[in-house]
């Protein structure tokens, strides 16, 4: 697949298989075993000095992505991890031979080179070549230079290109890199303890949400992908380890949006002896970090609202029964019949189906209404307590859960609770989620539960709308490097 012309493209394969067999003529091995640079191109541009013209000596390597040929000399520029650096080559230097086999090299080649640092008249600092290697020959073209890689099925399929290619989509997928390794570091700091917990569980819980089936040969039964990280976590907290986090895929066989992909990367961190409010202030201080650490500002730039998110001032926090007071303009809202619930919400430009529960009505008008427009940090308080069965009821109102939800950008980013940790209670939550099918029902939790469980905070943040939010892209498909794709039509 390539944005070239077929025979185009076939015509570029045929020359450069041709210079790989020419190549192996003369003994030459164009898919060399190894190459040893001693820096990356960042690192080496670091290392010159003003002043101090071909003193330090550099091996790099890369791919070819420019070449200017001067006849006697050529300037290229080779692309690695860190990004772009120019090498000259000068046909006096290098050696008739050598020069003439660079000159027969195409972009896309990966070379390497050793020599010294120097700036050219313009200004760029650039290695001057003392010799160079092909170790590893590119039998097709990368696409044409000044359309770059624009079809986004050839995006999404063909990642590879697309970061050699587009700059803005090699930084935000680095930044994502950057900020995952961040997170971690932000809770490894605080005494959080990394753990693994199965894919394959014998009970989708954690979530409502549908799975993917598979069938375990060795066993001779069916296992879902798992949905949620919750329940495995917790069950930690029952065996003593109070700082428990994990950063893992969970799976949902569920539809495709700006916001959905089936396959997605979740932060998971449960605390002994904390609660939501802790939770608050533990969301609040690793956002901050994040922005000051990894993007160098708290203000962040949301190009769909025109808005500047700000980080570092104050986070807003609302109960979710005022919001939907104010969205519907009803203080009577939450006691209002079915009926005309629906006839208020379809007012509102909502379809409801007739079959839904009276919250999922409401949580209908959250979710469409009022959500896309809370761009600055929200935190919305006190859910109705059908949203979610392993959260703590709330004491003042018994309907709500100790819980929030926080909103930032027009989307959900973190949802965080004080746990349940009565197993009587959680007990009775989970049966009247499950509708009475006990099969739903995770009963070893609820039996690891019975031994004891510390109060806690827990939270979950989706990794890839966080990266989403922090570097502007438009959609979950551009911060996922493989995105989940329809197989391609045979070529």
């Amino acid at each position: 697949m390539s944005e070239l012309p077929n025979e185009m493209t076939h015509d570029q394969y045929a020359v450069r298989l041709k210079k790989l067999t020419d190549l192996r003529a003369t003994g030459s091995d164009p898919f060399r075993a190894g190459f040893e640079p001693t820096h990356f191109s960042a690192e080496a541009l670091k290392l010159y000095v003003d002043g101090q013209e071909n003193a330090v000596g550099v091996q790099v390597a890369g791919r070819l992505v420019v070449m200017r040929d001067m006849g006697k000399s050529q300037f290229v520029k080779i692309l690695d991890q860190q990004g772009l650096i120019q090498l000259y080559l000068k046909k006096d230097v290098v050696g008739d031979e050598a020069y003439a086999a660079f000159r027969k090299l195409d972009l896309g080649d990966i070379i390497g080179a050793a020599g010294t640092l120097f700036k050219t008249k313009t200004g760029e600092i650039t290695v001057r070549v003392e010799r160079c290697v092909l170790v590893a020959k590119a039998l097709r073209p990368l696409p044409e230079k000044w359309h770059g890689l624009t079809d986004p099925e050839q995006v999404y399929r063909q990642r590879y290109l697309d970061v050699i290619v587009n700059p803005e989509s090699r930084q935000r997928l680095l930044q994502r890199s950057r900020i995952v390794s961040a997170i971690r570091r932000f809770l490894e700091d605080r005494k959080f303890i990394e753990i693994e917990t199965p894919i394959l569980q014998s009970v989708a819980g954690g979530a409502a949400a549908k799975p993917f089936t598979t069938h375990h040969n060795a066993l001779g039964c069916d296992f879902f992908l798992r949905i949620s990280l919750e329940l495995y976590l917790k069950r930690m907290l029952v065996g003593g380890w109070d700082r428990v986090f994990e950063i893992g895929r969970n799976f949902r066989n569920e539809g495709l949006s700006r916001k959905h992909n089936p396959e997605f990367t979740m932060l998971e961190v449960y605390q002994a002896y904390s609660d939501h409010r802790g939770m608050m202030a533990l969301i609040k201080d690793l956002l901050t970090v994040l922005c000051r650490d990894v993007l160098g500002s708290c203000e962040i730039p949301h190009a769909p609202s025109g808005q500047v998110i700000n980080f570092g001032g104050a986070w807003r926090e609302v109960k979710y029964k005022d919001l939907l007071v104010a969205e519907t303009g009803d203080p009577q809202w939450f006691s209002r019949s079915k009926p005309e619930k629906i006839a208020a919400a379809e007012k509102l430009g909502l379809k409801i189906e007739p079959h839904w529960e009276d919250f999922e009505i409401t949580n209908e008008i959250f979710s469409k209404r009022i959500e896309p427009g809370l761009i600055q940090p929200t935190f919305v308080l006190n859910l109705p307590r059908e949203l979610c069965p392993l959260a703590k009821i709330n004491q003042e109102d018994p309907g709500t859960l100790d819980v929030f939800e926080l909103i930032i950008g027009g989307m959900e980013i973190a949802p965080a609770y004080s746990e349940q940790n009565d197993p009587l209670l959680q007990r009775e939550m989970f049966e009247a989620q499950a509708g009475g099918e006990k099969q739903n029902i995770d009963h070893d939790f609820l039996l690891a539960l019975e031994h004891g469980m510390p109060p806690a905070g827990g939270m979950g943040v989706g990794i890839d709308r966080l990266c989403i939010l922090l570097t502007g892209a438009e959609s979950i498909r551009d911060v996922i490097l493989f995105p989940q794709l329809r197989p391609a039509d045979p070529q």
